[in-house]
């Protein structure tokens, strides 16, 4: 073996140990490097696991041996009148968002206007609306006609309001107007994320104020904007079933004029939920690449 080798090792391996620097250790202390660590055991988390599994086994095993017949709940839930319900709750969950979406941005827009009077009304219509509990909103607008016996145009159109104010309309007026309220800020949180500069450049090349919100602001806006939108249209499609007191004829009201007939209460609020939640289930990955769309440009400028 020759002299640059010892036990097989080579010569340059024996002087880059031997040039290696020994780990510093503070004068006292003891060198800690080649004991074992001792890992966590995670006992509560173990014991919390366990818990959750045993209450979800004690629920499932309430609604097998409860008195539920499932025999209705297969039944019912492809009946006609059960899709008909999530139909019109589809209807008016879109139609009422769409109120909500055009009041939230001219009210949010009213909010960032200079002209103290907009800006009074639009906080005092937010504040009216998201202060009083939409199902009392939705009574007051399907009783109307106690309050205004006639609506119309003086001169050219009237009508008895007991007659206008259908269902449907107390819905769509209730529903839309108070989504307006709270969609005004979500569009009022967007506008204020955009950045000042862009205002200024707008105005450096004379766009106009409306004309630079449209082709500008907004645009850029609608990343901020369409999460907490998704989020409410969500809510929105749930919040229907309150329309349920003016007799609108949605999921859940058809589901209760079924078991006032039958006397299978559980059994029909299983169907309903069971749509509630297909529904949710199929909105929430839209949602997902609809913000994905939005926040494509975002990304891009990431890069």
């Amino acid at each position: 073996m020759g002299p640059g080798c010892q036990r097989g090792r080579p010569a340059h391996a024996e002087r880059g140990a031997a040039m290696k620097p020994a780990p510093a250790l503070a004068e006292g202390f003891p060198d800690l490097s080649g004991m074992q660590i001792a890992r966590e055991p995670h006992w509560f988390r173990w014991l919390s696991a366990a818990l959750i599994v045993l209450v979800l086994a004690a629920i499932a095993r309430a609604f097998a041996n409860g008195q539920i017949e499932w025999s209705y709940v297969s039944r019912f839930l492809t009946a006609k009148v059960i899709l008909e319900g999530i139909v019109n709750t589809m209807v008016m969950a879109v139609l009422a968002m769409a109120l909500g979406i055009v009041l939230g941005i001219v009210v949010a827009v009213m909010r960032l206007s200079p002209n103290p009077v907009l800006k009074t009304v639009a906080a005092g219509y937010t504040w009216l609306f998201r202060g009083t509990p939409l199902i009392l909103q939705l009574l007051l607008w399907f009783n109307l006609a106690l309050v205004f016996p006639t609506i119309g145009i003086p001169g050219l159109w009237s009508a008895r309001a007991v007659d206008v104010m259908t269902p449907f309309l107390a819905a769509l007026l209730g529903l839309g107007i108070n989504q307006g309220a709270y969609t005004s800020e979500v569009m009022r949180a967007g506008m204020l994320s955009v950045d000042i500069g862009q205002y200024e450049a707008a105005q450096a090349i004379g766009m106009g104020r409306l004309r630079a919100l449209r082709r500008i602001v907004l645009p850029q806006a609608m990343r901020v904007v369409i999460p907490p939108l998704g989020n409410e249209f969500i809510g929105m499609v749930k919040a229907t079933s309150l329309a349920s007191v003016i007799q609108y004829p949605e999921l859940l009201h058809n589901a209760e004029n079924i078991y006032y007939a039958n006397s299978r209460v559980i059994e029909l609020l299983i169907v309903a939920g069971l749509w509630y939640l297909l529904v949710v289930s199929i909105l929430t990955p839209l949602q997902m690449l609809l913000e994905r769309r939005f926040a494509r440009g975002t990304l891009r400028l990431a890069r």
